[in-house]
């Protein structure tokens, strides 16, 4: 059975209006910006931890941005590069849900909730990692990360080990924020659709 056209045209690509595309655009670059200083954050407490995961990992997959300068300043640059995008696709998908449903303030207002919401959760994620990195000890199975030992000749395995917890934990929580401000502002999307027109606010 053929859908109507003006159903499958959305799902096809996206229909937008183009005078919501600046303000779209605008909160996509905020969350870049978020994301990024996030990014540069996260990544000096973990060089704390384990100099290694980047000296030994990081540097060579992020060579290209390295200009010679001093070791934290490249660390900066990772964490940087590493998370802007994450920043500029949920602002993306925040903004094509709240800016054409709701009114001016209370798009920004969600979708500023909503970037609370994936920092909340990816550093509660984070956390969460790095407790269970806490977990190993001299005598716990770390086969698995071997390679890295031969390859990479990692020293200090254990707490190479508690940072790509932590890593891949953020990641993670910053998927589940997503989800949940997905779903938070679809739901005050409904409720504006359903709202009295005399009750929406301009």
């Amino acid at each position: 059975m053929l859908l109507p056209r003006e159903r499958y045209e959305g799902l096809l690509y996206p229909k937008l209006r183009l005078d919501l595309l600046p303000a779209m655009l605008g909160y996509a670059g905020l969350g870049a910006f978020i994301a990024g200083f996030y990014g540069v954050l996260h990544d000096q407490i973990t060089y704390s931890i384990s100099p290694e995961y980047f000296t030994r990992l990081k540097f060579l997959q992020f060579r290209y941005a390295d200009f010679g300068l001093p070791p934290r300043v490249f660390v900066g640059e990772i964490g940087f590069l590493a998370t802007w995008w994450v920043g500029l696709i949920a602002g993306w998908f925040l903004a094509r849900v709240a800016v054409p449903a709701l009114p001016g303030r209370n798009a920004r207002a969600g979708i500023l909730r909503g970037f609370a919401t994936m920092l909340a959760c990816g550093f509660l994620a984070a956390l969460v990692g790095f407790l269970v990195g806490l977990r190993l000890g001299p005598d716990s199975d770390l086969s698995v990360w071997q390679g890295f030992v031969t390859t990479r000749g990692v020293v200090d395995l254990p707490n190479f080990v508690r940072v790509a917890y932590i890593h891949n934990a953020s990641y993670l929580g910053g998927l589940i924020g997503l989800i949940v401000a997905l779903l938070y502002l679809r739901r005050q999307k409904s409720k504006v659709a359903t709202a009295p027109a005399s009750c929406q606010l301009s």
